[in-house]
């Protein structure tokens, strides 16, 4: 016989009720182990494969993990993706991948489609709008198990995955005054959002501890679109003060920061130094290479979802400790910022 047999069908060859069938095979006590052994015989000559589907509504599981986060084509994310799902393959579960693209609005609708029970967790990356959170509230408060990394909402209590940017981008900044520069920018996405804060304090701790002050024009908020911020940092170039080195707080910056540079026909590093937050592969083959500074973001997909599967595939398990879980970036120089 074809494979494809339902419960119900399987139940019928052998004259049982589908309920005695289901339990039979999911080795219930309440079943013999006569009728056990007649009913794996039966499924086994008639290739009966049980609806996982199915399985999961009785259960109330989806064993689906929603994973929210600004975008996907940011290697950070994509790293961070393979990290989480080399832990929750292997119990069974798969990942509902949904990108906000920095939309509060989209991020509010996500999060309002995931309140009917679509996924059995959330891990989750807030987006450079992300000021109301009384969406993320809401899930917190309906039982939904959520874990924040990243971009992180202290509000919510549970655990947050994140990695020393303060400390990180204070180091990046030194390096670009001992390299020279007299007159850094800071480039960022958004002021609001907790991975820019830190960044931004490291920034200005560096420049405080150098004795240089900092001037409003050089920390510059940039956009979402590639186009606006290369041209919005060709103005920062061209203007009577223009920076001397960028830290980027996003790999898209220094992107848009390369190709304002060669639109001016500034040379990196001799007239621009450049330094930027990101997990490109690629850093290293960029002309010249870029200087950067990459998250642990496999290690903390990884330690994601150790703690989440701890907790979906113990029933009793306690809900999240609240607290950071801190991960160490790593700074490393290449040609954008050295002296030549």
């Amino acid at each position: 016989m074809a494979s494809g047999i339902s419960l119900k069908e399987l139940a019928a060859q052998l004259n049982l009720a589908p309920s005695t069938v289901s339990r039979a095979l999911n080795d219930s006590y309440e079943i013999s182990d006569k009728t056990k052994e007649k009913v794996l015989k039966m499924a086994e000559k008639l290739n009966y494969q049980p609806n996982p589907f199915a399985r999961s509504l009785r259960e109330n599981k989806s064993n689906a993990i929603a994973v929210i986060m600004p975008e996907r084509i940011n290697a950070f994310f994509a790293h961070f993706i393979d990290g989480l799902e080399s832990i929750t393959q292997d119990h069974g579960y798969h990942l509902l991948v949904y990108s906000t693209h920095e939309d509060l609005e989209k991020e509010k609708k996500i999060v309002n489609l995931l309140l009917n029970g679509r996924a059995d967790a959330v891990i989750m990356s807030v987006s450079s709008q992300t000021s109301d959170i009384s969406h993320l509230k809401m899930l917190h408060e309906r039982g939904l198990p959520i874990l924040f990394f990243d971009r992180v909402c202290s509000e919510i209590p549970t655990t947050k995955y994140i990695t020393n940017d303060y400390q990180v981008s204070y180091e990046a900044t030194k390096h670009l005054i001992q390299q020279g520069c007299k007159k850094p920018a800071f480039l960022m996405l958004s002021e609001g959002i907790s991975i820019t804060k830190e960044r931004h304090r490291g920034f200005l701790a560096a420049l405080k501890e150098a004795g240089i002050s900092t001037e409003p024009h050089l920390n510059k908020v940039c956009f979402q679109d590639e186009s606006e911020n290369v041209k919005v940092i060709e103005e920062l170039l061209s203007s009577e003060a223009p920076p001397d080195g960028i830290l980027a707080s996003v790999e898209k910056l220094a992107i848009a920061s390369y190709m304002a540079a060669k639109n001016l026909e500034l040379k990196i590093p001799k007239d621009l130094k450049v330094i930027s937050f990101s997990n490109m592969r690629i850093a290293g083959l960029l002309n010249p290479s870029l200087s950067t500074i990459s998250q642990p973001a496999f290690e903390m997909g990884e330690e994601c979802g150790r703690l989440l599967m701890k907790k979906l595939t113990r029933p009793k398990q306690p809900d999240f400790p609240d607290e950071l879980v801190v991960l160490p970036s790593k700074l490393t120089i290449r040609a954008s910022t050295m002296v030549e």
